[in-house]
């Protein structure tokens, strides 16, 4: 990859971090429930799990499996499944000034996300049909460039959605507005099975 793919690969992939999608819903609705800090397991968990796709998509894992109808089925109703399970926990949360105290989304279940998310799908292997080039680097060493620029773009993004949501948790203290923020996002999160469904 050249310095003019990476960088053009680079904004591709901030750009794809930064637009709303289930993975920004979960990290803003973490902030606003366990604060910045406590919330950034979630936002390394969406990068981890961001990474890896993206590390096997390059080396040819999207194009399997998108050939593979009924797996890809599988991967939508999966999908469907955790977004609904995601979005009650996040509608149930805690609310008011004690909300601090919830667990939030951690890393496993943020990289998990990923794997079953149909945005993260749709950009990995996006990305790989536009910018992977044949080049004689290796298909590995590739795939982890791939892997390494997409998670140094997109982390400050996650960054951006985890503070956002911890800067309106001092708004959210308030017990009704913290609970109609937490439906909302959980609506919100549960809208987005729509477009797996379809």
């Amino acid at each position: 990859m050249t310095l003019e793919q990476a960088a053009a690969f680079f904004l591709f992939a901030f750009v794809a971090a930064i637009t709303p999608g289930p993975s920004n819903v979960l990290l803003t609705a973490t902030g606003a429930q366990a604060g910045f800090w406590r919330g950034l397991p979630c936002a390394f968990g969406v990068s981890a799990g961001m990474g890896s796709l993206m590390f096997l998509a390059a080396l040819g894992l999207g194009a399997i499996l998108i050939g593979r109808p009924e797996v890809m089925t599988a991967i939508r109703l999966c999908g469907a499944a955790f977004l609904f399970w995601l979005a009650w926990k996040i509608a149930a949360a805690p609310a008011g000034a004690g909300q601090a105290t919830g667990e939030p989304t951690g890393f496993f279940g943020a990289a998990a996300l990923q794997w079953v998310n149909p945005k993260a799908w749709m950009v990995a292997t996006g990305a790989v049909a536009t910018y992977l080039q044949a080049e004689s680097g290796g298909a590995i060493v590739q795939a982890m460039l791939f892997a390494l620029v997409f998670v140094s773009a997109a982390f400050p993004s996650n960054l951006i959605w985890l503070g956002f949501g911890a800067t309106a948790q001092r708004l959210l203290a308030d017990e009704r507005r913290g609970r109609i923020f937490n439906r909302v996002m959980g609506l919100t999160l549960a809208a987005s099975v729509l477009f797996i469904l379809r």
